[in-house]
């Protein structure tokens, strides 16, 4: 059976220009980010298909907006629901390193490492009250200063990124590569 479904993975890291085409629009989890588009998809996942998904998310956003990495999951989750999937059979996980660890600081800690307001906060406590688990690597915030104590609520500190991937494979977590 076709299911309709939003963009395909390649999809999902579309540019800033196309999600602001007439197709993609957000919903119907997250209303005010992650926009997706109908599809007629060929491809079709089994019928109670649940899904364990990770994403790496190693660069930082700009300064004052979005980082579309983390905006990612929600994507994903907008599709997938628009396509029938419920909710509780989607977990997900973001796990950050690099310069991306900013991205899920407090206010103070932000202004003072890029400069601004962090746009990512409500997205992602957003993300977090779904269920979405955003986890940092502990060796690059160690490296940019970033502590426990900067960090955005319900943002977990990992011992490092390869530990956090490592441990949600064995937890049966997929690694997206977008």
């Amino acid at each position: 059976m076709k299911k309709w479904i939003g963009v395909l993975a390649l999809q999902l890291v579309i540019s800033p220009a196309l999600a602001q085409n007439d197709a993609f629009s957000p919903g119907p989890v997250f209303e005010d980010f992650g926009p997706v588009a109908d599809v007629e998809a060929d491809f079709a996942f089994p019928e109670g298909m649940a899904f364990k998904v990770s994403f790496d998310v190693r660069e930082g956003g700009e300064a004052g907006a979005r980082n579309r990495r983390l905006e990612t999951a929600a994507r994903f989750i907008n599709m997938h629901a628009r396509a029938g999937v419920p909710e509780d059979k989607m977990k997900l996980a973001l796990v950050l390193h690099g310069k991306a660890v900013h991205d899920v600081t407090k206010a103070a800690h932000y202004a003072e490492a890029i400069g601004g307001e962090n746009a990512n906060a409500p997205m992602l406590a957003a993300l977090i009250e779904k269920g979405v688990r955003i986890i940092i690597c502990g060796q690059s915030a160690a490296y940019y200063d970033v502590t426990n104590d900067d960090l955005l609520p319900g943002v977990e500190m990992a011992l490092s990124a390869m530990t956090a991937h490592a441990v949600l494979q064995q937890e049966g977590y997929t690694l997206n590569p977008f």
